[in-house]
């Protein structure tokens, strides 16, 4: 073999190496933007698990809104107005308690629907034997359903129990004493004392009454004046409870319900409560504003 023979084979092994090497090369390089596709396709798939993953895992912790929640409510006051108040008392219970009064009695402090008061004064001269004074007032009070205070029964039985205390407490009281008395609104309590003033000795019967959301309170005091002799407290307090089951008999009437002055039931439920207005706040801003009864009684007396 020539050495020109040989010196081109050589070379044609060279090329042929060349070759493959370039080969190699290529495919090297076809492999790796394979293998980056790939990570790539590896890594957006894991990533979009992932998304898909936390998206539902964020779902799945995530807090749902609840819907609002319904306004608070308060049952509603079952008693919705009030009699007038010179009014809650007949021309034959007056002429009992209050003999030398006038036709119509001195009203007092009044709102309508929420609360009312009025008086009567009493003196009947009998010249040198003496006289005999009497002065009676009825007070009385609503109290409307309010969600923050609550229903217009219990703000009611709370000033109740005020009133029974403020009548328990007047200064100067004597020989104090309290009893329930039946058969007159869902609960009635006498409070009975004497009162020694510079005009005489005055008996003092005050019986606070609730019946459903409202107070009724009857002050009644009588006093044996220059030299005549002092009433019985037993026959005042008699006079005085009649005269409270009368206006809880009114109040009652006033409310479209039969002129009944026994217990009503509402503590049970026995009646459907009307459905009340817009929650009155004057009731309770005025009973605590006003003076108690039981004192202004005192004070008149």
């Amino acid at each position: 073999m020539s050495e020109g023979t040989m010196q081109r084979r050589a070379e044609r092994d060279q090329g042929v190496q060349q070759v493959k090497r370039l080969h190699r090369v290529l495919v090297c390089a076809a492999a790796v933007p394979v293998m980056l596709i790939a990570a790539g396709c590896s890594s957006d798939s894991g990533d979009s698990g992932s998304g898909s993953g936390g998206d539902k895992a964020a779902g799945a912790g995530a807090t749902v809104p609840a819907s609002p929640s319904a306004s608070p409510t308060v049952q509603a006051a079952a008693y919705k107005s009030l009699p007038e108040s010179c009014g809650v008392l007949s021309s034959k219970t007056l002429k009992s308690l209050v003999p030398k009064a006038a036709k119509s009695g001195k009203k007092g402090t009044s709102e309508a629907g929420t609360r009312g008061s009025c008086s009567w004064s009493s003196l009947d001269n009998n010249g040198v034997k003496g006289s005999q004074f009497r002065w009676l007032n009825v007070s009385l009070l609503r109290f409307e359903s309010d969600t923050s205070r609550g229903t217009g029964e219990a703000q009611a039985a709370k000033y109740y129990e005020q009133q029974i205390q403020d009548a328990q407490s007047v200064a100067g009281a004597k020989n104090a004493k309290s009893q329930a008395v039946s058969g007159t609104g869902d609960a009635a309590t006498l409070v009975r004392y004497d009162l020694k003033k510079k005009e005489g000795a005055f008996k003092q019967q005050t019986v606070v009454t609730r019946v459903e959301n409202v107070v009724v309170t009857v002050d009644y005091n009588g006093a044996g004046l220059a030299g005549d002799k002092a009433p019985s407290s037993d026959g005042l307090a008699k006079l005085a409870e009649q005269a409270a089951k009368e206006a809880v008999s009114s109040v009652s009437a006033a409310n479209g319900e039969g002129a009944s002055a026994a217990p009503s039931q509402s503590a049970s439920g026995s009646k459907a409560p009307s459905k009340s207005a817009s929650p009155s706040k004057s009731a309770t801003g005025s009973a605590s504003k006003s003076a108690s009864p039981s004192k202004s009684a005192a004070k008149k007396s």
